[in-house]
């Protein structure tokens, strides 16, 4: 095999991977129309670990951590976005992405799709200490910009502070206590001036 061949799942993979780009999500970026992509989210999401690297626990493996957000949401190339707060459906919905999941690993060599493999599966159970931070991380984000867009997807999606609180308290609180204490203060301050949807939550 020439050295060209050998290269050639990579490239593969990463084209594969530019569809994350065209996958919507429900925030817009700061100053812009549009909805931010799934891409750009797990960007974000990245350098947000590696900026809070000094409020993660001391035995925290950051480039797990990273590697973790990076990849996370890559079955969504397939299945698209779905706003966290609807629930109905979401087994199966997990179930569907996890086959994209494996879909989309197994364009690279056995060893890295595994350990690909490994990465998202360790993300969604949650269980460790690196996933449980990346999960700190991958709650916050929406709320923060939430926050800086004046409740932009909580107001358009009838999003109640009460679901924000229950849905993203716990994993934040769990992975980044610091970060929790300080958007739960400010939760309250966009309650106080009506951020939040009054209506029921819509899917979709």
């Amino acid at each position: 095999m020439s050295r060209e061949e050998s290269l050639q799942p990579f490239i593969d993979f990463i084209r594969e991977l530019d569809k994350l780009k065209g996958v919507e999500r429900k925030t817009r970026p700061l100053g812009l129309a549009r909805f931010e992509n799934s891409a750009e989210h797990s960007w974000q999401l990245a350098v947000f670990a590696l900026s809070l690297a000094s409020f993660a626990p001391s035995s925290v493996n950051l480039q797990r951590v990273i590697s973790m957000l990076l990849l996370h949401d890559i079955g969504e190339i397939d299945t698209g976005d779905m706003i966290v707060y609807a629930t109905e459906g979401l087994e199966q919905r997990k179930l569907a992405e996890e086959r994209a999941v494996k879909r989309i690993c197994t364009m690279l060599p056995a060893n890295l799709s595994s350990s690909f493999q490994e990465l998202w599966h360790e993300f969604e159970a949650a269980e460790t200490p690196e996933a449980k931070f990346a999960h700190a991380m991958d709650r916050s984000i929406p709320i923060i910009l939430n926050l800086a867009n004046n409740g932009q997807s909580w107001r358009e999606n009838g999003i109640r502070c009460e679901q924000v609180i229950a849905r993203n308290g716990p994993p934040v609180e769990t992975g980044c206590p610091a970060l929790w204490a300080y958007l739960r203060q400010k939760l309250d301050e966009a309650q106080s001036a009506g951020w939040f949807g009054a209506k029921e939550k819509k899917e979709g």
